[in-house]
């Protein structure tokens, strides 16, 4: 930042009033409640990202509604200094900025927390148990803000300013992550804001005595690290990958991974010398015509894409199937909501895990890669383009909301240090070579057949591409014993790529009598679920985090070496464990337990703690 562009001088330092009774540090969640439209968003990214830069692990939890505004909002930042950064399920600090939500958000807390409130909500009469705080927001801001039309906005910056002082946030942190937030371009808005926070910084040291436990001190446990949508990763991970086709219809909650995709291509995929774009990213009129592009850009020897949500891989059925069975490369990121129907647009689940392993009708199997980070959404969607194009075959990533939108601290994206791998194509030379090929028949034992890309300059380049049945030689067929070899062939196929998924992770406890598995975002609750049922109810266990499917030979030899696993679903029917009943031994499968949650917020350790404890009673 220019010095120009230097903002204004922090407050003088003033003592810490510390409260009765002991400190919790570094340990605590916060809810800021609001209304949606209100322009909260940027207040509460900057309290996330200054509780970053004093080094303490955070994550951010954005609830949203599915209007464009007037209904509750939440956004909740779990600050802890060992580094879980799953959803915590109880609210220790809750900032009650809307009257619709305030009695409800109140009532729900547990005893002991604190309540910062917009003063004429008059919340001290509710409960005795908590901690109560109250400002007048309208009246700190309005000698900030002059014009009453930005207000509004403006007003949310107090209670940034407030909880700095009451939580010993560092307001050099604020006034960084604020100037970040707006950007050198927005300085007379920056000057605003900051204006607010102090207003709020001052109001609390001069009228707010603390009385709760809850304090922020500096640690050195982020150093290195980013904080990045999962999404964004995802789009970053595209672009490395090589892709030169991204084919979308918009949809909440993966319309924001085509946007970040199309502004990074915008900016590096540019033919230096003629300014033009070497990519194609159109917005299609459906779902089922951004598959289909998708399909034929793949068809055509493009590395394509396309990204949806559930309704819209229901909508994409019969073109995976097509791209299944022709063999066609394709890449489908599937960034999971609630449903069925329309279900909940702004709410995160993991509903589709045995819809994409098996879509289209008839005898049908997908790969599936199950990012849990914003680093593997990066790695994953480079394998996911090189793992299509080697099995000529559609590969699916399982994101979620949670991962997708939401805000996580990540170690730096590592660069690529591998080539592209395009698989089995032949050239003009090739055919030159050899005289001819058959474009589904299995010379290599590993169920993959040869291909070209059209316009190969060769007259044995060409054959059919066809979703009906063919031979080997892609010939038109209806024969029993052509349709069973072709199909057998496409099974081999997907035996041969269980091989070549990135591998599982685990943590093998000693004497562990139960297991845990999960996938994706289900990982951070189920290894601090782990430590609580250690630390709370001296039950070991061990865990594993599936990173693909086909699944690995580890999962049965884990499953073997435990008395009970309990596989965690964030999902009603237990999807991912179905889908590992489809895949394992008699023997497996005897011992499987299910952990289930499916109301559309981001899955916290306690839930899986209380259900496995609930069954263990039961043996």
């Amino acid at each position: 930042m220019q010095a120009s562009h230097q903002p204004p001088p922090m407050p003088a330092e003033q003592p810490q009033r510390l409260p009765r009774g002991g400190r919790i540090v570094n340990d605590f969640s916060i809810q800021v409640a609001t209304v949606n439209g209100s322009g909260s968003q940027t207040a509460n990214l900057v309290l996330m990202r200054s509780i970053f830069q004093m080094g303490v692990p955070v994550s951010g939890k954005n609830l949203f509604p599915s209007n464009i505004q007037g209904l509750p909002t939440w956004f909740t930042i779990r600050a802890n200094r060992d580094g879980y950064i799953a959803r915590k399920k109880e609210i220790d600090f809750l900032v009650a900025m809307n009257p619709e939500s305030a009695r409800e958000d109140v009532l729900a807390l547990p005893p002991g927390a604190a309540v910062l409130y917009d003063e004429p909500l008059q919340l001290t009469g509710l409960r005795s148990d908590l901690h109560y705080y109250a400002a007048p927001f309208d009246r700190l801001v309005a000698p900030v803000c002059p014009e009453a039309k930005l207000r509004k906005l403006v007003r949310n910056m107090i209670y940034v300013g407030i909880l700095a002082e009451l939580l010993g946030i560092d307001p050099e942190q604020i006034r960084k992550a604020l100037y970040k937030q707006f950007g050198e371009r927005k300085k007379k808005a920056a000057d605003l804001n900051w204006g607010a926070v102090q207003a709020g910084i001052d109001y609390a040291r001069s009228n707010l005595p603390k009385t709760d436990p809850y304090f922020i001190e500096p640690m050195d446990r982020t150093a290195g690290k980013l904080v990045i949508e999962g999404n964004t990763a995802a789009a970053l991970g595209c672009m490395f990958a090589g892709m030169t086709v991204c084919t979308w219809y918009p949809i909440t909650p993966s319309s924001s991974l085509a946007e970040a995709l199309m502004a990074f291509m915008e900016r590096f995929r540019r033919d230096p010398e003629t300014g033009k774009a070497t990519y194609a990213i159109v917005q299609a009129e459906d779902e089922l015509a951004s598959i289909g592009m998708a399909v034929g850009a793949g068809w055509a020897g493009a590395r394509a894409m396309t990204c949806t949500s559930g309704p819209g891989i229901s909508l994409m059925s019969e073109f995976v199937g097509l791209a299944y069975f022709a063999e066609i490369p394709v890449v489908i990121i599937d960034v999971q909501r609630v449903g069925p129907s329309t279900g909940l647009p702004t709410r995160t689940m993991q509903g589709d895990t045995l819809k994409n392993a098996v879509l289209s009708h008839g005898d049908t199997r997908h790969p599936i890669l199950f990012p849990s980070c914003p680093e593997e959404c990066f790695t994953m969607a480079i394998d996911a383009f090189d793992l299509a194009e080697q099995f000529q075959t559609p590969v699916f990533i399982n994101m979620d909301l949670d991962l997708g939108m939401n805000l996580w601290m990540s170690d730096p994206l590592p660069y690529p240090d591998k080539p592209m791998q395009r698989g089995k194509v032949l050239t003009a030379e090739d055919l030159e070579r050899l005289g001819g090929f058959a474009r589904y028949r299995d010379v290599d034992g590993d169920g993959v057949g040869w291909r070209t890309l059209p316009g190969t300059p060769h007259p044995k380049a060409a054959y059919f591409t066809r979703g009906t049945g063919h031979t080997e030689q892609a010939t038109y067929s209806e024969k029993p014993e052509d349709w069973i070899r072709n199909i057998d062939r496409i099974a081999r196929k997907f035996e041969t790529l269980r091989k070549h998924l990135p591998p599982p992770a685990q943590f093998l406890a000693a004497g562990a009598r139960i297991g845990l598995v999960g996938a994706g975002t289900s990982r951070y609750a189920m290894e601090e679920s782990r430590d609580q049922l250690s630390r709370e109810a001296g039950i070991e266990a061990s865990w594993m985090r599936l990173t693909a499917y086909p699944f690995p030979p580890e999962l049965e030899a884990f499953i073997e070496q435990h008395e009970r696993v309990y596989v965690i679903d964030q999902n009603r029917d237990a999807q991912l464990l179905g889908l590992m009943r489809l895949d394992l031994p008699a023997h497996c499968i005897a011992k499987l337990r299910s952990v289930r949650y499916y109301g559309g917020l981001p899955l916290d350790a306690r839930t899986v703690t209380e259900q496995i404890l609930a069954q263990e009673v039961q043996g």
